[in-house]
């Protein structure tokens, strides 16, 4: 019990200094970037200067502000954490294989929790992997000026930028090993929108996931895999990282520029090539490698857990008892499109039938009376799709093209680059990750532009204050689809309903549509990868109303239901809402359309870093 009252005087502590200190240093995170600090953490140099190549309009006005408020969203986050593992009672050590009993397994997803929020992963210690990922929006993107307008979330070199949404990582555990199913000619399984985190080492896409941002260039931005121990060295939980994984983290020395080392974000040109500049001993070096597995084993728990993956939805409670949970009128015939007529249930799985076909053709126009296969269904067929979407001008990647203060150029192809998705890992392209696979690399081309496909649990996830998706609301902006083009859940499904319909297809690029229509509505640019379309979905034939009533049974999907979400109180920004009367775009059919902007004309053409690597995509050329 010692070591739980030293946790709880450090977090008195801890949370005694912030309150002092929150104000100036929520400026300090929001508005500069900490500099290189000594050992003891105390400034050595003024912070380096802002990275700001984006055109006007790009970085929301609010950003500040708004990385200031979901930072203190964090820290409470953590502090809660920190509270509910000092009430813990201890775990007893048995049996054998050993096994921390009683409360091992919630002592591990607590740690996985305050892991989680922790700031401390990350150069300059202002970015926790909650940052982008927050409950309230089903652990996606919670800055909804983000949301309309840089696509990708800012890492810890502000203003250093990814290339995709925030993706929900609800229901991510339940992927599976990624493979290549002969039968079927198609990859299942891995994480990331591209399928990059495999599972191929740990046996878990999930842990092998949680792996990445943290040395990710544009997001954590930690230089070597070794910071994360030699923070966690210090870290206020370190007593209950011990308790699960022992304390062979405690061994490792590290040599005196560490601090420095882990205070340059990664990809800076004073590292070159080097992937681990902190200097250890084999025998040191292996023991980082292993905290560093532990740690994503540990939030790996956690978003496997209750606490995360919650299956409490009202679906959830239709499913168990219909006579007592009924949907709505609306929400059941959305549920009856959305397993027939809107084909949905192709990709994303309920655990019954698609309802039958009619004999000529592939989409479903009958109503599924079968009986439920699977009471906890995930929504995902655990594949991947091209689906067909445009390029998106505002996605900040494509501003990316110069070096920032550290040298580091996050895209040196400017609009050259083209987002492949699984094509692009399988080659080991530009933004992905080296293929664990050689075998894989000839399907690249049948697989460029595919993208996970998603669990549709939790899409409609938002702050009890802000009730949906959809204008004019009060509403909580989200963005849906790998680059965010998609603003409203209406959007979304008619996408789906009409990509294919003659009349609406046009060969443009975004903010282009021809004078007389309207994009998302009756104009649908071209799509950025033109290979491996989907076509199970584009033209289904469906109503206003009939697009309408899938988004209300979207909306049954959202965890809290049967109980209370947790940490979705934790909200502490604003609704957004809008005047139909006044602005044409306040509608979720328009929604977001005030924020298009045009894309470069003529486009550059995809680099040939990215299009003209072997197997070369096809068989249309890439524009």
């Amino acid at each position: 019990m010692n070591r739980r009252k030293l946790i709880a005087l450090s977090a008195v502590f801890v949370t005694a200094v912030a309150a002092l200190l929150i104000s100036s240093q929520t400026v300090l995170v929001s508005a500069r970037n900490g500099g290189a600090r000594g050992q003891n953490g105390d400034r050595e140099e003024p912070p380096p200067p802002f990275y700001n190549p984006y055109p006007t309009g790009i970085l929301p006005a609010d950003l500040n502000s708004e990385i200031a408020r979901v930072l203190r969203e964090v820290d409470n986050i953590e502090f809660e954490a920190l509270a509910q593992l000092r009430a813990l009672p201890s775990p007893t050590l048995t049996n054998q294989p050993p096994i921390l009993a009683h409360t091992g397994q919630r002592l591990n997803v607590l740690l996985g929790k305050v892991m989680n929020f922790d700031k401390n992963i990350s150069p300059f210690k202002d970015r926790a992997c909650g940052f982008c990922h927050m409950p309230y929006v089903g652990f996606s993107g919670p800055i909804p000026s983000v949301n309309l307008t840089m696509v990708a979330y800012p890492g810890s070199f502000q203003f250093r930028a990814g290339k995709r949404t925030a993706q929900r990582y609800t229901y991510s555990p339940s992927f599976p090993v990624l493979n290549y199913n002969e039968t079927q000619a198609a990859f299942f399984g891995g994480n990331f929108w591209d399928s990059r985190a495999t599972g191929y080492k740990l046996g878990s896409p999930d842990e092998e996931q949680a792996q990445g941002p943290p040395v990710d260039t544009q997001e954590h931005m930690l230089p070597d895999t070794a910071c994360i121990a030699f923070r966690l060295q210090t870290a206020v939980y370190k007593p209950f990282f011990i308790e699960v994984w022992g304390d062979a983290i405690d061994t490792i020395k590290f040599p005196h520029n560490t601090e420095e080392i882990c205070g340059t974000p990664g990809g800076a040109s004073v590292f070159g090539t080097n992937t681990m500049p902190i200097k250890l001993s084999s025998a040191d070096r292996s023991i980082a490698n292993d905290v560093y597995d532990h740690w994503a084993q540990s939030i790996d728990q956690y978003e496997t857990s209750p606490d995360v993956s919650a299956f409490s939805s009202k679906f959830d409670a239709f499913l168990h008892d219909p006579a007592t949970n009924p949907l709505t009128a609306d929400e059941m015939a959305g549920y009856n499109l959305f397993r027939g007529k809107a084909n949905c249930n192709s990709c994303h799985l309920d655990g019954r039938s698609t309802a039958p076909t009619p004999a000529t053709g592939t989409a479903p126009n009958g109503e599924d009376t079968g009986a439920a296969a699977d009471t906890r269904p995930v929504f995902t067929c655990f594949g991947s799709a091209n689906l067909g979407l445009p390029l998106n001008p505002r996605d900040a990647i494509y501003y990316q093209d110069k070096p920032d203060f550290f040298g580091f150029t996050a895209n040196p192809f400017g609009f050259g680059f083209r987002d492949l998705g699984l094509g692009a890992f399988l080659r080991s392209g530009p933004g992905s990750w080296a293929s664990p696979n050689d075998t894989w690399t000839q399907f690249a081309p049948t697989s460029d532009g595919q993208m996970q496909t998603s669990s549709a649990r939790n899409v409609a996830l938002v702050p009890p204050q802000c009730p949906t998706t959809e204008a004019p609301g009060p509403y909580f902006q989200k963005e849906f689809f790998h680059n965010g083009y998609i603003k409203s859940l209406k959007q979304l499904v008619h996408f789906y309903n009409t990509r294919d319909v003659f009349a609406f297809q046009f060969n443009v690029t975004s903010g282009h549509c021809p004078t007389g229509t309207t994009e998302k509505v009756d104009c649908w640019p071209m799509p950025e990868v033109p290979n491996n379309i989907d076509m199970t979905i584009g033209k289904l034939g469906l109503s206003d109303t009939e697009e309408n009533q899938i988004v209300a049974f979207l909306q049954t999907l959202s965890d809290g239901f049967t109980r209370p979400y947790p940490d979705i109180n934790t909200f502490t920004g604003m609704c957004t809402t809008c005047n139909p009367a006044t602005d044409p775009n306040c509608s979720s059919s328009r929604q977001g359309n005030n924020f298009l902007i045009p894309t470069p004309s003529p486009l550059p053409p995809c680099a040939s870093v990215i299009c003209g690597v072997a197997p070369l995509p096809g068989p249309k050329p890439i524009p």
